[in-house]
């Protein structure tokens, strides 16, 4: 549904949509699912049943809150208050924890708690929060330089998931006389993304800097990166004073006019920063979907330099060539990229496919589609596709009864029940996946099956989705509430496969699921959306408290997909963004074309990351979930068509 946008940082706040908990316990390190799938949203509440809690889970979720807030004294008080309470390891983490925490969630490097962390790593050793402790103990570890004792924690923490961590432990290394030519290849394998470097990164790339293992222009270009999304004081500490800061600072600003500028004073910055410069004002100019983008670029090419590029420039440079359908800058772009940043999308393998069967490179343009056609994502189906292979879901392997009756007493699945049951699903989603870590697909399936069972079908998906050779599509997508959706869109002449792609990727199938701001349900239906919708249609004795009901909900939503996908003439990529982003960027986007686009470029180039990962996910959804349906599946190319040119126009629809 509709999204409400911070233009300042580039960034938006969903108001639809299944937000997924990344409010965790611990500030400075989120154990959040590592997702095959799409981003999902930020924050997550279901509503459970009062009489399903009792006292002791109220006082429970109060010490929960006292941790997160790091609060010392009150965590201490709560805790105490819960003697013989089932999860005794939780009330021991939830008490220690904010003795290694600050109230901002900086780790305290004079904690006096060492004792009770070992102790509790001792006594809940292989557990899924003997994990997350010991992510947190390394925090502290780290902070306080012990390498010693970070060295001996460190192999021991089994996610490892923490860039944090990571950027203490090369600190670690760089201390005991690592090579720092070494450290420094390390670091910027893992530098990516800002938002996730912490102090412990701020330390290392000035410390690998003096050390010799990365020049100062290598640190000028994180800094730079961290620039990019608006943490200049970040940008300074990583990397000095920025000798193209007020480029960036324009281009952030206004970006056509940053293009205009620095085309006339281009002469007086050396080589090097005329490359970034353009790279940067590329970057925003793509953001804009502004044709000059592409010639940006292609200046910043031509100049070289393309390491120095920050993760988000060197993947726009890509976006801009795709969208000047300049296939050129988009080969060389992908050659250009760092190696971190080109492995962990496909997009990028997909795209140097095409750009290398368009130079008529057809041997080389096979190998590159065959390296993702196993993956079942969005450019997994496409490069099948280019392949000449179909995208039907794959044989169906069964599991037996008793395989399934085998996952009722796992620890982590019972566990994590009755912390849904709390509406703890960070916690629960923790236990659960912890437990299904070095299972064989048939054990995941036999999980996913158990799911489903006890009706928890955000973690049949999640469980399904992990499967490497065996597979069950039946529940990788399943279609609960089939009784209620099929009337609806068959009435409406709706797309019942697609349905079922966009339920699957805003709520996972939660119906008690809402966001923040309230909007809620199996389609993440909007208050003021659903009483539009319920006018439309004549839904007089419509109430917003009637939302959480399943099938007003899947009339409200499924009316207000139809009206979009007929407002944006019946196309999938724009009515799937529309929903998501509101139908005016929608139109918005498409009046930027200058001429008629491949649906999957106007799908990889919407400027908005998560209305962007949305749209793709919706419509690989809907490819499968057409042959889990009919047993026939239709070309996801044909289903994302090519978008035209169209001035926009105002729209009604919320």
């Amino acid at each position: 549904m509709k999204k409400r946008f911070d233009i300042r940082r580039g960034k938006y706040r969903a108001l639809g949509g299944i937000l997924f908990l990344a409010l965790c316990i611990n500030a400075p390190s989120i154990f959040a699912e590592k997702l095959k799938k799409p981003n999902l949203p930020k924050s997550y509440e279901s509503k459970v049943p009062p009489e399903e809690i009792t006292d002791s889970d109220r006082i429970f979720i109060e010490l929960r809150e006292a941790a997160k807030k790091n609060d010392v004294f009150r965590a201490q008080q709560l805790a105490s208050s819960l003697t013989n309470y089932p999860y005794d390891d939780y009330v021991t983490y939830f008490r220690i924890k904010p003795q290694l925490f600050d109230s901002a969630g900086g780790a305290r490097a004079d904690t006096s708690a060492d004792s009770q962390v070992m102790a509790f790593l001792n006594q809940y050793q292989g557990s899924a929060l003997s994990d997350r402790m010991r992510n947190d103990w390394l925090l502290v570890l780290g902070k306080r330089k012990d390498w010693v004792r970070f060295d001996a924690e460190y192999p021991k923490f089994v996610l490892d998931d923490d860039t944090q961590v990571k950027c203490y432990a090369l600190q670690s290394k760089l201390a005991q006389g690592e090579n720092p030519t070494k450290v420094g290849l390390d670091a910027r394998s893992i530098l990516l993304d800002p938002h996730y470097f912490g102090q412990a990164c701020q330390e290392l790339v000035p410390a690998i800097v003096g050390a010799g293992g990365m020049t100062p222009a290598e640190a000028k270009a994180i800094g730079r990166a961290a620039s990019e999304m608006g943490f200049d004081t970040m940008s300074r500490r990583i990397g000095g004073e920025d000798p193209i800061a007020d480029v960036v600072k324009s281009a952030k600003a206004d970006p056509a006019k940053a293009y205009k500028d620095f085309s006339q004073s281009a002469s007086r910055f050396s080589k090097e920063n005329q490359a970034v410069a353009w790279g940067v004002i590329g970057q925003f100019l793509a953001k804009k979907l502004d044709p000059s983008a592409d010639d940006s670029y292609r200046m910043q090419q031509e100049l070289g330099y393309n390491e120095l590029l920050s993760t988000e420039s060197q993947e726009w440079k890509v976006r801009a060539g795709l969208r000047a359908k300049d296939w050129v800058l988009v080969k060389n772009a992908v050659e250009g990229m760092n190696p971190a940043v080109r492995s962990k999308d496909p997009a990028w393998t997909y795209w140097y496919g095409r750009a290398l069967k368009v130079d008529g490179q057809n041997e080389k343009a096979r190998e590159s589609f065959e390296l993702i056609a196993d993956q079942y994502n969005f450019y997994g189906q496409l490069a099948r596709e280019e392949l000449g292979k179909s995208n039907y879901a794959p044989i169906k392997t069964k599991v037996s009864e008793q395989e399934v009756d085998l996952m009722s007493s796992r620890k982590g699945f019972v566990r994590g029940e009755h912390l849904y049951q709390m509406n703890l699903r960070f916690e629960g989603n923790r236990e659960w996946n912890w437990e299904l870590r070095n299972m064989t697909d048939k054990q995941l399936l036999a999980a996913a099956e158990y799911a489903k069972r006890i009706n928890l079908y955000d973690r049949v998906v999640n469980t399904a989705d992990r499967t490497k050779q065996e597979h069950d599509f039946s529940l990788r997508y399943p279609t609960p509430y089939r009784d209620a959706l099929s009337p609806i869109a068959k009435q409406i002449d709706l797309n019942l496969a697609w349905a079922y792609g966009l339920i699957r990727q805003e709520s996972r199938f939660i119906m008690n699921a809402s966001s923040s701001v309230g909007a809620a349900g199996l389609m993440q239906v909007m208050p003021t959306t659903a009483k539009y919708v319920a006018k439309k249609i004549g839904m007089t004795t419509y109430t917003n408290d009637k939302l959480g009901d399943a099938n007003t909900n899947l009339t409200l939503g499924s009316n207000y997909l139809n009206m979009v996908l007929i407002d944006l003439d019946g196309s999938w990529v724009l009515a799937s963004a529309a929903y998501n982003a509101g139908p005016s960027r929608s139109k918005a986007w498409r009046e930027k074309l200058t001429s008629p686009t491949e649906g999957a470029i106007f799908a990889e180039t919407i400027p908005f990351a998560e209305t962007r990962t949305y749209v793709k996910n919706v419509l690989a959804n809907a490819t499968y979930y057409s042959s889990v349906i009919n047993g026939q599946t239709q070309s996801l190319k044909q289903r994302l068509g090519i978008i035209t040119p169209k001035v926009a126009t105002q729209s009604e629809l919320p």
